[in-house]
């Protein structure tokens, strides 16, 4: 018998008028509209306690209850990977992590991740998103370095998914990009969604999801620019695309720029180094910084020189 996990949320007056499968799915990022019908049509979604249609129109203030099919017990397994913490208590963790460790355990990657060395340094994590990725709230890429938070309990997931969902919490990123950026400010407002053409990438499209990056340039170096992003929103990908949108693709990132960058780095240079969130507990505001990684600043130090 399939056990099962369940989730309420409530509607507000962004999702008015917006059916009940699109808006799941703009909720759960990692799960499609198709996966939302079929739950839907099986009596797995009820709203005020009813069962509907996946069409349903919704309106502010209703009550959605989801439960879950638990995903295939796999044997993922705990591993003494070192873990760079910049802090830690009974509700959550963060974690400074390196370029080319993987977030949570996927295809082709049931060890070496993130997950795996967070279940053998804190044995303890939050379920809501089950066997593959236990804590895991939110992100970022293979290749992307920097902070990464995880919740301990059930209580603090819901707390950080709140908060990134309603966009209080706080994210920024150093960017590399190619080429020279005129403006010293800016905003990129373009929805995002599957590339067509790529389903391995993303692409600005009209009937993707609402997407909006806020870039401040640092420093400039003719060829290259160095830019502080802040995500309002948390797309796949999303300064990847954005930044590629106004023809500066981050450097070394070889799915959406094209060319060779003077330096030999594996992957797009781009790092997370802020993260700022209220506690789950104490209901304080933290906020915590991490520096670049060291192939980060070589490259800026090549760049300065030449």
């Amino acid at each position: 018998m399939t056990s099962e996990m369940t989730d309420i949320i409530m509607t507000d007056t962004e999702s008015m008028d917006m059916r009940l499968d699109a808006f799941l799915a703009s909720v759960y990022e990692d799960k499609s509209r198709t996966f939302f019908q079929k739950l839907i049509k099986e009596g797995s979604v009820l709203v005020d306690g009813k069962t509907v249609r996946p069409g349903l129109m919704l309106d502010p203030d209703q009550t959605i209850e989801i439960s879950f099919p638990e995903p295939e017990s796999l044997n993922i397994l705990p591993e003494d990977i070192p873990l760079d913490v910049v802090y830690e208590d009974e509700d959550v963790i963060l974690i400074n992590k390196p370029r080319g460790m993987v977030v949570h355990p996927a295809a082709g990657h049931y060890s070496g991740t993130l997950v795996n060395a967070l279940l053998y340094h804190c044995h303890d994590l939050s379920g809501i998103n089950g066997v593959l990725r236990p804590g895991i709230v939110h992100r970022i890429d293979k290749d992307t370095t920097g902070i990464v938070i995880a919740c301990k309990n059930d209580m603090a997931h819901r707390s950080i998914a709140t908060q990134l969902k309603a966009h209080t919490s706080k994210r920024a990123y150093y960017a590399l990009v190619r080429g020279n950026i005129k403006e010293d400010t800016g905003t990129v407002d373009r929805p995002i969604g599957r590339d067509p053409k790529n389903r391995k990438k993303m692409a600005c499209r009209p009937d993707g999801k609402n997407a909006v990056t806020h870039f401040t340039v640092l420093e400039r170096f003719g060829n290259y620019t160095l830019t502080e992003c802040r995500l309002e929103t948390g797309r796949t990908h999303q300064i990847r695309v954005h930044m590629t949108s106004l023809g500066h693709p981050l450097a070394g990132d070889e799915v959406y720029g094209t060319g060779k960058d003077p330096f030999s780095v594996q992957g797009q240079l781009l790092h997370a180094y802020l993260f700022g969130f209220e506690h789950p507990s104490t209901h304080t505001y933290m906020e915590f910084t991490v520096p670049l990684p060291d192939d980060f600043e070589k490259c800026l130090t090549f760049l300065r020189n030449h």
